[in-house]
């Protein structure tokens, strides 16, 4: 049972597998169906499954048949139609023969031109292949061509990087060309054509940067001015926000393209043409004028041909001469200042072509190249200033230079290069300009004293009246007061004088601007000048007027009141220094102005020559003396020269009004002194070898007519006698003998209040030795002792006894 139930469970499975296998038979692509039958065949049931196999054909069979007797009327049909088709098909090809036989006979002539077609085809493949020949060489041959044409327009750079491209780039690719052959040949000597070339336009360039560097100089100086009076205005007007730009920011540098596709002409040079623009026209970039292309080429040129450093010793070498050549300066640039400017701007053109090459090339020159040739530069100008600037004699022109130099260093500092030796040297060009100025003032001030009236300035109105005060510093209430017209107390001199002075301060001022100085700095350099002018120059100008031969009393008189006003003026020179310096007078180390020592010595001067002055004019009014010394009258009145001459000092001393008084009154006892030791002197002179007592009797009326001036108080100020003990002398010498009071003066001789104290005995005794020999000459007719001989002899004997004891007195003083 159980194996009955085992069989019948195997036969289900081989069923299922049969039919798996035939499902896979008919889904399967014959081409894949080996490996489903082949399982079949490793079973062991085959025969079963062809049973099976056959009984699935069977009833595909049966399905077809079905399906056939469904559709048998259709396949009628379609065999009906087919039949009809087949007739049709024989007209076509009949119809397809025919057109073939026509096609063939007129397709001849189109073989004929598919032959000619293929001929030309031939044709226009070796055209085209000649093209792309051509092609290749063309590049070659069009670069070829552009380097001649840039080599015959002279853009040598362009050309050289021409050449690179055709010998690296392009005849590489045509090199089995015969023609490239020869390029190749000729490429050296390209080189070579143009590194020539080129070296003749850095010469020509270097020749005309050297002519022209005037020209460049000059307009970079302007530029600066400009700057600096740009600065100036800012500084006055400042704005808010505003941006000052540096002065080199405002040059335009010049941009060279290398690349340059215009021409340039080697006759260029490296200069631009540029007119001259007017002054109120904005002037253009130092650079500007200079075409820097002819640099930069041979620069690259020799670069690219591995010569640079041949050509930059070159360059260099070539600059230093130029160098040396500009910093040479003319013989007589000292004569003009267009002297000095072309040597300015021959220089500042040098080095700012430099400092431009410096800045737009790379290495050409370097920092230490620069520094060395200034370093040259400035020594040789600085020497070459020192030199020529001593020659200069004008305050003008050696201020100009100083602007000059100021601003040729301004421009050059903006360039970076250091110029602080130059605002040295200007220090002792200062000293130069002081001395300069000096001698000028000199001239100015010996025009003032030579043309001046030396007397008091007339005022007929209150206009001139404020004009004389407006120039010079001077308050009078009492002067004030008085009505027109009037007169100040100086002359003209003063507030010329004055002004002078004033002016010169402006002078010195002038040179201290943009000197960078420090207020103090500049308050000393003025002070000290101030003072040179005042204590030599004009002393010495105030001294030679006081010194002159045909100066008077009455111009002696006026310097006195003018050196006293310049005098009290010297506090308001001190205080216009001070305004225009702004540094206090009590600030440390400040010189003072010593012009109150210098009409101090002037005015003291003025006194001694007016009281030598007085003692000459007394000495000619003397030499008109004519004293008959032997006469026997007695005179009633003075002698007329006398009374001239007390005449002559009454007038002079009320000129000494404005004086000081004590200048007056030493001038006044001086010359009254001078008067009585002349009178002396003329009463004892050694050529008067006899006098009678007429003579002296009238020699005591002149006497006291100078007595009576001496009274009279010519000069206010004296204490009651002081004036007339000048004349001490000649009173008790004349009263001795007019009184012929010799018992007295012989007893009280020596003693400390004697009538006679101011005799002297040898005086006396040369005075009385005179009259003696008079007495004893008795040849004389008129003599007035001639009728009392007794009396005569008996005064001879006086006399001789009044000898022997002065000679006596005289003998004991001296033992």
């Amino acid at each position: 049972m159980e194996r009955g139930k085992m069989a019948e469970a195997e036969s289900l499975e081989t069923a299922a597998e049969h039919e798996r296998i035939l499902r896979e038979i008919e889904s399967t692509d014959t081409a894949c169906i080996g490996p489903t039958l082949r399982s079949v065949y490793d079973g062991e049931e085959h025969g079963r499954f062809m049973e099976k196999l056959e009984t699935r054909i069977r009833n595909h069979d049966r399905e077809i048949e079905k399906m056939c007797n469904f559709h048998y009327q259709g396949f009628v049909d379609s065999i009906t139609e087919l039949l009809k088709v087949r007739g049709e098909a024989q007209k076509l090809k009949n119809q397809v023969t025919d057109t073939n036989r026509k096609l063939q006979h007129e397709g001849k002539e189109l073989v004929i031109a598919m032959e000619e077609l293929k001929q030309c085809r031939l044709q226009q493949r070796n055209i085209s292949a000649t093209v792309d020949k051509l092609m290749l060489c063309l590049p070659v041959l069009e670069m070829y061509s552009k380097l001649r044409d840039q080599m015959k327009t002279k853009r040598h750079y362009p050309a050289l990087k021409t050449l690179e491209h055709l010998e690296h780039t392009y005849l590489p690719q045509v090199s089995h060309y015969r023609f490239c052959k020869v390029m190749v040949d000729n490429i050296p000597k390209l080189r070579e054509e143009i590194k020539d070339v080129s070296m003749s336009d850095l010469k020509d360039f270097l020749e005309s940067i050297r002519k022209h560097s005037d020209k460049i100089g000059e307009t970079a100086m302007k530029q600066a001015q400009q700057q600096r009076n740009l600065d100036n205005i800012v500084l006055q007007q400042p704005r808010i926000g505003s941006k000052r730009k540096s002065k080199k920011d405002t040059y335009i540098i010049f941009d060279t393209e290398i690349e340059s596709t215009s021409p340039k002409s080697e006759q260029d040079s490296g200069i631009l043409d540029v007119e001259d623009e007017e002054d109120d026209e904005e002037v253009p970039g130092a650079q500007d004028l200079v075409d820097f292309s002819p640099v930069y080429r041979c620069l690259h040129i020799y670069s690219v041909l591995g010569a640079r450093e041949t050509f930059e010793n070159y360059y260099r070498k070539q600059r230093r001469k130029q160098a040396r050549l500009v910093l040479q300066p003319p013989s007589n640039m000292h004569e003009t200042l267009d002297g000095y400017r072309k040597y300015f701007n021959q220089i500042v053109g040098f080095f700012v072509v430099e400092d431009h090459i410096l800045h737009t090339t790379q290495g050409l020159v370097n920092r230490a190249y620069i520094d060395e040739l200034w370093e040259m530069a400035l020594s040789k100008t600085i020497a070459a200033l020192r030199t020529h600037s001593s020659y200069c004699s004008d305050p003008n022109l050696v201020l100009d230079l100083k602007n000059l130099i100021v601003l040729f260093a301004d421009t050059l500092q903006v360039y970076g290069f250091p110029v602080n030796q130059l605002f040295d040297m200007l220090l002792e060009i200062r000293d130069q300009y002081s001395e300069t100025l000096l001698k000028k003032w000199a001239g100015i001030f010996r025009n003032i004293l030579d043309s001046d009236n030396y007397s008091p300035i007339p005022v007929t109105s209150e206009e001139v009246y404020k004009k004389v005060v407006g120039q010079f510093p001077f308050q009078d209430i009492e002067l004030e007061k008085q009505s027109f017209p009037k007169k100040f107390p100086f002359s003209e001199f003063v507030p010329k004088v004055y002004n002078q002075i004033k002016e010169f301060i402006y002078a010195c001022l002038k040179f201290s601007e943009d000197l960078h100085l420090s207020s103090t700095e500049v308050d000393d350099m003025i002070r000290k000048s101030t003072n040179l002018l005042l204590t030599r120059t004009l002393s010495n100008s105030l001294q030679n007027v006081i010194k002159r031969k045909n100066i008077g009393l009455t111009e002696l008189v006026q310097i006195i009141i003018n050196t006293t006003h310049l005098e009290k003026s010297c506090k308001y020179l001190e205080e216009f220094i001070t305004n225009i310096t702004n540094v206090l007078p009590e600030t440390v180390h400040t010189t003072k102005l010593y012009g109150t020592t210098t009409f101090k010595d002037a005015r003291h001067a003025a006194e001694e020559e007016i009281y030598t002055n007085l003692n000459q004019k007394i000495d000619q009014f003397l030499q008109l003396a004519d004293y008959d010394w032997m006469t026997g009258d007695l005179g009633n009145k003075a002698s007329d020269y006398l009374v001239d001459l007390i005449a002559f000092l009454r007038s002079t001393f009320a000129v000494f009004t404005h004086l000081p008084g004590k200048v007056a009154q030493t001038a006044c006892m001086s010359a009254c002194k001078h008067l009585a030791t002349s009178l002396m002197q003329l009463l004892l002179e050694a050529e008067v070898r006899q006098l009678t007592l007429g003579a002296l009797q009238q020699f005591n009326l002149d006497v006291r007519e100078c007595e009576q001036f001496a009274r009279s108080g010519p000069v206010p100020g004296f204490q009651e006698d002081t004036l007339q003990l000048a004349f001490i002398d000649l009173r008790q010498l004349l009263d001795l003998f007019i009184q012929w009071d010799w018992s007295t003066y012989l007893a009280d001789y020596g003693q400390p209040n004697c009538k006679y104290l101011r005799v002297n005995p040898v005086t006396a005794l040369t005075l009385l030795e005179k009259i003696s020999r008079e007495m004893k000459d008795t040849s004389r007719k008129n003599n007035m002792f001639a009728q009392f001989r007794k009396n005569e002899r008996d005064k001879q004997k006086l006399i001789d006894t009044v000898a022997k004891q002065l000679r006596g007195l005289i003998s004991s003083h001296h033992s």
